[in-house]
């Protein structure tokens, strides 16, 4: 009997080099044009989803492509003194917005693996400085599921719109529960699906670089959580971001909503979700 193996090479469509070859390449554009597009297309909809005008009043110039679809840095609720992870940091929105939040004491990471984001992030630090007088903020080139942090050194891990991205899930849960200190805390903003997307709109790179394609069911979120060894994973979807979508009129949007089947909407398919977790806090040994 003859055995046929079949070996997935980098150009095979569901081969995560190939995935992440896509996602870099389209989110370079974005960070190269200083568009909004990917996940929003829309420079109104951070506010929409629960952001502070003040907050997105003192970013620098650039830093919100919105490419958002919630609030991780207001779900986290930080305090002075916390060392967060932004995984998939973009042009550094939440890296911003949580910097005065955890003050001179506290330090935030952004880890972005589009070397074009790093640099339009690392652009906005002066400005930053000089709005905040701070000078906690860093970012650094990275997969989120190769962290280029240390094992459980950060107090909080935010994610917005991106781990729907990542070609290998699991892995990326993972690396959260190994960078966060014992009792340490995610707070993540990510989309779901509702029920299974149209097969063309699977197949789309628009919806690969636009949040769609690559998101899981709701109930995937908890268990991918729960595998990696985290407790009290909270999911609750949202629905402001999906129904803002479909008052959109952007390229990106346009050409997945004309792969969706007649008489439907974004958002009969996906939701916006937050996911908050614990990495458990060490327990002391008992002496025999």
């Amino acid at each position: 009997m003859t055995t046929t193996t079949t070996i997935i090479t980098p150009t095979h469509p569901n081969h995560p080099d190939d995935v992440h070859r896509t996602v870099r390449e389209g989110y370079g554009r974005i960070a190269a044009e200083g568009t909004s597009c990917g996940c929003g297309c829309n420079g109104s909809l951070a506010e929409r989803i629960g952001y502070d005008a003040g907050e997105l009043a003192a970013l620098p110039d650039g830093a919100d492509l919105g490419l958002s679809c919630g609030n991780p840095t207001a779900l986290a609720v930080l305090a002075p003194g916390d060392v967060v992870l932004d995984l998939g940091s973009g042009a550094g929105l939440d890296a911003f917005v949580a910097g005065p939040k955890v003050g001179a004491a506290g330090r935030v990471i952004g880890v972005d693996m589009t070397s074009q984001m790093i640099e339009r992030a690392r652009g906005g630090l002066a400005a930053y400085r000089g709005t905040s007088g701070l000078d906690n903020v860093e970012f650094r080139l990275g997969e989120i599921e190769h962290l280029p942090v240390a094992d459980a050194s950060v107090d909080v891990v935010i994610s917005n719109c991106v781990l729907n991205l990542s070609p290998d899930k699991p892995q990326v849960w993972r690396e959260i529960a190994r960078v966060l200190k014992p009792g340490g805390r995610v707070a993540v903003s990510d989309l779901a699906l509702l029920r299974p997307l149209p097969e063309g709109v699977v197949d789309s790179v628009e919806a690969l670089v636009g949040c769609i394609a690559g998101a899981v069911p709701v109930d995937e979120h908890r268990r991918l959580a729960q595998a990696a060894g985290l407790v009290d994973v909270e999911v609750t979807p949202r629905s402001e971001y999906a129904a803002a979508l479909d008052g959109f009129e952007d390229e990106t949007y346009a050409a997945i909503a004309a792969r969706l089947p007649a008489g439907t909407r974004a958002s009969d398919f996906i939701t916006s979700l937050d996911v908050k977790a614990t990495k458990p806090a060490k327990t002391a040994c008992c002496a025999a």
